[in-house]
Parts: structure tokens; C-alpha cells; sequence
């Protein structure tokens, strides 16, 4: 039987760091409820490792509602002082409140395109950017087109969105390809959305 062939970027002998990368990494995201958790999630792993994120992600889902972003948007300071104690999250009061402003500013942006899904594959015209990347040493950090949305996601007033932590965002919600070109999910990806 033949080995399937991965990115090598991480270690594949956590399941589920594999799974994550298997069944998710790089899958164009268009549900705005799965946008706002990758958003998120991208924020709090800011200065982290992305399995410590992983790790916690059905904590987060618990103590942020399933990531629904209205109900987000709502919380006060009671809900800051009630995540804050919550010891199966990231206990980060500037990322907690980054995260509960960022939900109404995403609302806001709802209002204005009907969808946070239409307004941010404007930025990569409505397609994933297929890269064709054969060593990790060629993988950016960020891009001019995280940069503009970036830029676009502050001027907004959202905040952790800075380019590098939206590059992420934008290679794990599928905006950007960026498996190795001998990752059997670069292929399969391809096909279905190149």
C-alpha cells in the first residue's frame, strides 16, 4: 500500500494535528459561523503554538457560544470576568475583549455585504489562491493581499487581525492554498476548487 504523502510542517504523529490538516486545513470556508471561529481561534493563537489552539478548540466552542457571532457580540463585562476564570480557554483578557469586538464589527460588516463570506473572498476574487509551494522555505508569512485585508479589518476596528495572523487565517480558511504540491490534499483541493 502506498504512503500517503502530507506537508511536512507538522507532526503527524499527533491525530489530531493529522486530522486538522486532513480534513480541514485549506478547505475553502463560506459558512460566516465557520469564518468567525477560524478568526478567532487565529487571534488567540497569536504568540501560541496552533496545537495548544487545537487542543482547546471545543472549550472555546463551549464558552463562546459554538462561535455564534451575534450572541458574541452581546457579551458584557460579566461574560469577560465569567471567560477569564474559564480554565479550558486562553485566559487572555486583551484577546477575550479583541475576540467579543470583533464579533460586532463583523456584524457590522453582515449589514454591509449581507454576508462576512461575500466581503472577504472579495479580496482574493471570489477563489482560492492555489499556491505552488515545495519546501516550507518558500511559505510567506503574509502577503500583500493579507495585508490589504488586514489594513481593511482594522480600519474597521477589529483588532489581532494584524497580516501575519490573517495570512494564517486565510491559508487555514482556504483562501489560500498552501499545501505542498506533494500533499495529497494540495491535489485534491485543486481539483475541486482550482
Amino acid at each position: 500500500m502506498e504512503e500517503v504523502k502530507r506537508c511536512d510542517w507538522i507532526s503527524f504523529d499527533k491525530e489530531i494535528y493529522r486530522d486538522y490538516h486532513d480534513k480541514e486545513w485549506g478547505t475553502p470556508l463560506h459558512d460566516d459561523r465557520a469564518i468567525f471561529q477560524e478568526l478567532i481561534l487565529n487571534g488567540f493563537q497569536a504568540g501560541l503554538s496552533w496545537s495548544t489552539i487545537l487542543n482547546k478548540r471545543e472549550n472555546f466552542r463551549k464558552a463562546f457560544d459554538n462561535f455564534d457571532f451575534r450572541k458574541v457580540a452581546r457579551y458584557d463585562k460579566r461574560k469577560v470576568n465569567q471567560l477569564l476564570k474559564n480554565k479550558g480557554i486562553i485566559r487572555n483578557k486583551m484577546k477575550i475583549e479583541a475576540a467579543i469586538n470583533n464579533a460586532r464589527v463583523f456584524v457590522e460588516i453582515r449589514k454591509e455585504f449581507g454576508t462576512f463570506d461575500k466581503y472577504l473572498w472579495q479580496f482574493v476574487g471570489g477563489k482560492p489562491i492555489f499556491n505552488e509551494l515545495k519546501s516550507l522555505k518558500n511559505m510567506p508569512a503574509k502577503t500583500e493581499i493579507s495585508e490589504r485585508l488586514s489594513k481593511d479589518l482594522k480600519a474597521r476596528g477589529m483588532s489581532f487581525v494584524g497580516p501575519t495572523i490573517i495570512y494564517a487565517f486565510m491559508q487555514a480558511s482556504g483562501m489560500v492554498n498552501d499545501h505542498l504540491v506533494h500533499c495529497f490534499r494540495y491535489k485534491q483541493l485543486k481539483k475541486k476548487y482550482g
